[in-house]
């Protein structure tokens, strides 16, 4: 019975997928979305699904998988409810370096999650660091510096080095979009996700044994060392993947696990693939909403999250706060 509330919060994001298929700025009826898909036909409807809706579904539902398990990771590692790839500075850092490719003109596609993953292990280890003799709010405050000192970075980056065009493609590309992902990004994206999730799974006892602490890891046979470094390096490679194509998707990793904790416990052999399939449906809603509260206009997707996310941060930080932390 356990693994019954995961099963159902699967079976929500792929629901959620199928009713997003039809919404936007050009709405189709859920009855047609199917036989559209099957027919293969040429008409405008069938080709907005075959070509922009779907792999712009599927990478939100991938896209917030991967986020979901970032977070849960981050939050299991550095023990702090308050971590998250956003507030630790990682996607910061990933962005400056997929903007340093951009700069200097490499333009591959698998160049992109490479320079991503580089800048966010930087981040990374900069914050552990910097602040990790103040668990609580000492990380939150390096990554807070970290992101402002990466943010100043990509700008001078843009500006110096990067033309207009490219300039004004970043500004959007670093609100968070899936606007511009196709089928060639999924290939990379959903495998890597995927990959990440299958590893993990088997982690899932290491991360409870963190939660207690390293000594309490040491007695049941956990190397707390080891143990860290796996985990923050499979959780960087996530974030980063995503802000690769992506951009940068705020508090998604924050409130996510908080969600799915509230729901099935502390244990991470539940948490992980519940907050996997609950960030899939999270993001898909979110970016359903960008593309159609202004239609035809479309809202940056970060800017969606962080107005769902940024009330709960202050909420956890205040209740941080008043714990005298």
């Amino acid at each position: 019975m356990k693994w019954a509330v995961p099963a159902l919060l699967l079976a929500l994001a792929l629901g959620s997928a199928l009713l997003a298929l039809g919404i936007g700025p050009v709405s189709i009826p859920a009855s047609q979305v199917f036989s559209l898909l099957l027919s293969g036909g040429a008409t405008p409807e069938a080709r907005i699904l075959r070509e922009l809706r779907v792999p712009r579904v599927l990478a939100g539902l991938v896209v917030g998988a991967g986020l979901g398990l970032a977070g849960a990771v981050m939050q299991g590692v550095f023990r702090n409810p308050l971590a998250d790839p956003y507030l630790l500075g990682v996607a910061n850092g990933a962005a400056a370096g997929v903007v340093a490719t951009l700069a200097f003109g490499i333009s591959s596609r698998e160049a992109r999650p490479a320079a991503a993953f580089l800048g966010g292990v930087l981040a990374v280890f900069l914050c552990w660091r910097l602040g990790w003799r103040r668990r609580e709010l000492g990380l939150i405050l390096a990554g807070i510096a970290l992101a402002a000192l990466f943010s100043a970075l990509t700008g001078f980056l843009l500006l110096a080095f990067a033309g207009t065009r490219r300039v004004e493609e970043f500004l959007f590309w670093s609100m968070g979009s899936l606007a511009r992902v196709s089928w060639p990004e999924l290939r990379i994206l959903g495998p890597t996700v995927l990959a990440a999730l299958g590893i993990l799974l088997p982690w899932a006892r290491e991360l409870n044994a963190l939660a207690l602490g390293e000594e309490g890891a040491l007695h049941l046979g956990v190397d707390p060392h080891r143990a860290r470094r796996v985990l923050l390096g499979l959780s960087t490679v996530l974030a980063s993947v995503t802000v690769a194509f992506c951009g940068v998707v705020a508090f998604v990793g924050l409130v996510v696990p908080h969600m799915v904790r509230l729901i099935v416990g502390p244990d991470h052999r539940l948490v992980l693939p519940a907050a996997a399939f609950t960030g899939g449906t999270l993001l898909v809603w979110a970016d359903a909403a960008a593309r159609t509260l202004r239609a035809p206009w479309e809202l940056p997707l970060g800017t969606v999250t962080a107005l769902l996310g940024a009330p709960f941060f202050l909420y956890l930080l205040w209740a941080r706060l008043s714990k005298g932390l």
